[in-house]
């Protein structure tokens, strides 16, 4: 058995700490990812899981294959490999007596991103993922311990770059960046082959007739995909829940964002049936950010795919079934169908791939979509040197670069700050006069006191200029003076506001405002008949509205999860009317 205290092999210690780190540092993260679980730990587990028996070779888990689990190893000893879909093989560590086997996908049973096999006759306590999910809320002090591994596990499968999808292509394509940002926003490991200098990458591009601007997706089982969609993508590593969505939930949450995670945490929590719907990944626009550094309780500051990766796997901890990607197409408020025998549904959402989900109670967590400013050519060159976000995806490519950025909100502020540390330059373009108006008065200071970047007040974007390799140029002009200027750049950051993700409610009769907010509870015009709203719910009994989406709402993440947790209340008081 390998010792965990040892120096964990090659992908295991990807999820450390550096190389330099104080040496009590790294026993602790060691200890934290493959704790040694005591006979007392393991006979509280005994209650939750079933023994089962492993011959020599055989699989407790097969990478791209659905996982059964999280497995306490008893007696024998177990190898653990990341492998990828070309074959490639990582050795992580062999398991032995009081180990455990799994990472956070063995809450939800996703397909597994290594191989376990026994290496001599092996017993093994098997957890199921929905039990797991009870011994973690039962046991609470050895559920911590649990989840704490699980959680570093799979960040060591991300770093490490080892495991999951492999994506080939130039690593600066449109369809290479989409791919990764959206594998990376989803916390799922990947590895990104450059086909310009691996051969065998190269091979395989004419192999499948891949053009040069194209990318090529091989699948955990071998599949290959030439420059898909995100919903395939999501169907290659299964990610997309494709089962049948028969009965109702008690709440479908569509976004999750701060508000939607807040919402699905609390109401599951609490005993309730609830599915998370998002079209792409979890976390929102807030999730994109580098740094939040105003959010209670984080005085050094937190990502926003840190927090919105904590909330992700709190919900899943507590039951909420997330859909990710699925997207919600339309809300059927007078549905007749599904519901239990008897009973009238009420409330269905419709998704783009011919599916219904029936629920009790609708939670409105879209947020809203990035805006796009009137460019000559913008379209063109979206995600060829044209972002809408700043994660170290694009942060690698404009490493050492100039880049310029629109925008004077704190979304643009953090990343303006984030990006000076890769980039050479941040040419900062505001139309106003300053930023005191929308900005926070500590990323204010932060911008001033970076010396790499360059506020221009009072200055727009007029021309775009590029090519077949995309954005080549950018010609920005000073409204004060009608002077312009034309700069060599090949990254040009967007973040000037974003519109409300409101056209599925448009059959429903949701009440929305003169920009597409939903209104909710005494901004509501038509009350319901009999009783005023309640103060997040909208013009429709039992559907409700949190976050940016929402009329009136603060724009903030702090804001966005309070509204989330106090939706859970009115929703309970919107399902005891149900049931009076």
């Amino acid at each position: 058995m390998t010792d965990p205290a040892a120096p964990v092999p090659q992908a295991g210690t990807d999820a450390l700490p550096a190389d330099d780190a104080a040496p009590s540092e790294l026993l602790s993260r060691r200890h934290q990812m493959f704790p040694l679980l005591t006979p007392a730990e393991i006979a509280r587990i005994r209650r939750f899981g079933e023994p089962c028996a492993y011959e020599p070779g055989s699989l407790l888990l097969e990478a791209g294959q659905p996982g059964t689990g999280l497995f306490v190893v008893l007696q024998g000893t177990v190898a653990v490999v990341q492998r990828d879909g070309l074959g490639h093989e990582v050795p992580i560590l062999t398991m032995g007596p009081g180990q455990f086997v799994g990472e956070v996908g063995s809450l939800t049973g996703s397909p597994s991103l290594v191989d376990a096999r026994a290496l001599q006759p092996a017993q093994a306590l098997r957890v199921p993922p929905e039990q797991l999910r009870a011994l973690i809320i039962a046991e609470a002090d050895l559920g911590e311990r649990l989840v704490r591994a699980l959680i570093l596990r799979r960040v060591g499968l991300i770093e490490s770059g080892a495991s999951g999808p492999v994506l080939i292509g130039r690593p600066d394509s449109a369809d290479v960046l989409r791919l990764q940002n959206f594998l990376r926003r989803n916390g799922h490991p990947h590895q990104v082959l450059d086909a310009q200098s691996v051969d065998c990458a190269a091979a395989l591009m004419v192999q499948y007739g891949a053009a040069p601007d194209e990318a090529l997706v091989v699948c955990p089982d071998g599949s290959v995909l030439v420059s898909p969609d995100e919903q395939a993508l999501g169907r290659c590593i299964g990610m997309v829940d494709e089962a049948d969505l028969a009965g109702r939930v008690d709440v479908a949450i569509v976004g999750a964002g701060p508000a939607g995670l807040a919402t699905a945490v609390y109401a599951a929590s609490e005993g309730l049936d609830v599915a998370v719907l998002d079209c792409r990944a979890f976390g929102g626009q807030a999730g994109a950010s580098a740094r939040i550094e105003n959010y209670l309780g984080f005085p050094t500051g937190i990502s926003g795919q840190a927090l919105a990766g904590r909330a992700f796997v709190q919900a899943q901890k507590f039951g909420a079934r997330m859909l990710i990607p699925a997207q919600a197409t339309r809300l059927d408020c007078k549905c007749t169908d599904g519901g239990d025998e008897g009973e009238n549904a009420g409330l269905a959402i419709e998704l783009s791939d011919g599916r219904r989900l029936h629920a009790r109670s609708v939670v409105i967590a879209s947020g809203a979509r990035y805006r796009r400013p009137g460019m000559p050519r913008l379209e063109e060159f979206e995600g060829r040197g044209i972002w809408y976000w700043a994660s170290p995806v694009e942060a690698r490519t404009c490493a050492r670069a100039e880049v310029a950025l629109v925008g004077g909100g704190n979304s643009a502020g953090q990343a303006a700050v984030y990006l000076s540390q890769h980039a050479a330059r941040v040419f900062m373009l505001v139309r106003g006069p300053g930023l005191a108006a929308s900005m926070s008065r500590y990323l204010i200071d932060r911008i001033e006191a970076t010396p790499n970047i360059e506020l221009l007040t009072q200055t727009e974007v007029v021309q775009l200029d590029g090519g077949e390799g995309g954005l080549e140029a950018v010609t920005w002009r000073d409204r004060r003076n009608g002077q312009e200027s034309t700069h060599a750049l090949r990254h040009l950051f967007l973040f000037v506001g974003a519109d409300p993700e409101t056209d599925w409610l448009r059959d429903c009769g949701v009440e929305l405002d003169a920009q597409g907010f939903v209104r909710t509870g005494p901004a509501v015009a038509q009350p319901h008949e009999g009783s005023a709203p309640a103060p997040l719910e909208t013009s429709v009994p039992g559907v409700f509205a949190v976050g940016d989406v929402r009329a009136g709402s603060v724009k903030r993440v702090g804001a966005a999860i309070g509204e989330g947790a106090a939706a859970v209340a009115q929703i309970h008081q919107a399902l005891a009317a149900l049931k009076g």
